[in-house]
């Protein structure tokens, strides 16, 4: 135990570390999982937020954005069958951990809202990673979720980040 406490803290602490301040806007596709695979064939969001860097190790900030999933079309002999598109509004707080300068991970915490009809949407969380690519810009690997009761919503996406590094942030480097 001591050896991984250990290796953490030299993670953590060892490295030449990057955090990113400014406004954040990016986007995302991806693939349903569970009960609504049936239901949507592809998700794509965008998200616009603020993250704040109060030291080289971590950002917090908040978020929202858009959700969109693609509605499955279905054929059943003569009758062609469309399933209604499945749309969320989420907000939400955000922290990343950056544990190296181009590697980080952490999440989004929050409620999404249904902006379609029959969808209540409901408590929101999106855990990711993410490798810089360039001085603001990444890409992050996530998994979301949305407790919309009775079911709950997951993807698995893909997305591109661009950051507007703030001054502050362009002189720590």
């Amino acid at each position: 135990m001591k050896k991984v406490f250990l290796l953490l803290t030299i993670c953590f602490f060892g490295f030449n570390m990057s955090a990113q301040e400014g406004f954040k806007i990016g986007a995302h596709g991806g693939i349903p999982l569970g009960e609504y695979n049936d239901l949507v064939g592809l998700v794509i969001g965008a998200d616009i937020g603020y993250m704040w860097a109060p030291n080289k190790t971590f950002d917090l900030g908040i978020k929202t954005g858009i959700v969109h999933g693609f509605p499955e079309t279905f054929r059943d002999e003569v009758v062609r069958e469309k399933l209604p598109s499945v749309d969320f509004l989420p907000v939400a707080l955000s922290i990343r951990v950056w544990p190296g300068k181009s590697f980080s991970f952490g999440g989004d915490v929050g409620q999404a809202f249904g902006i379609n009809d029959d969808n209540e949407g409901g408590f929101y969380y999106r855990p990711q990673i993410g490798f810089q690519v360039g001085p603001g810009s990444e890409i992050n690997f996530s998994y979301s979720a949305i407790q919309n009761d009775p079911d709950t919503w997951s993807t698995v996406t893909m997305g591109f980040v661009y950051t507007f590094l703030s001054k502050r942030t362009l002189r720590g480097r």
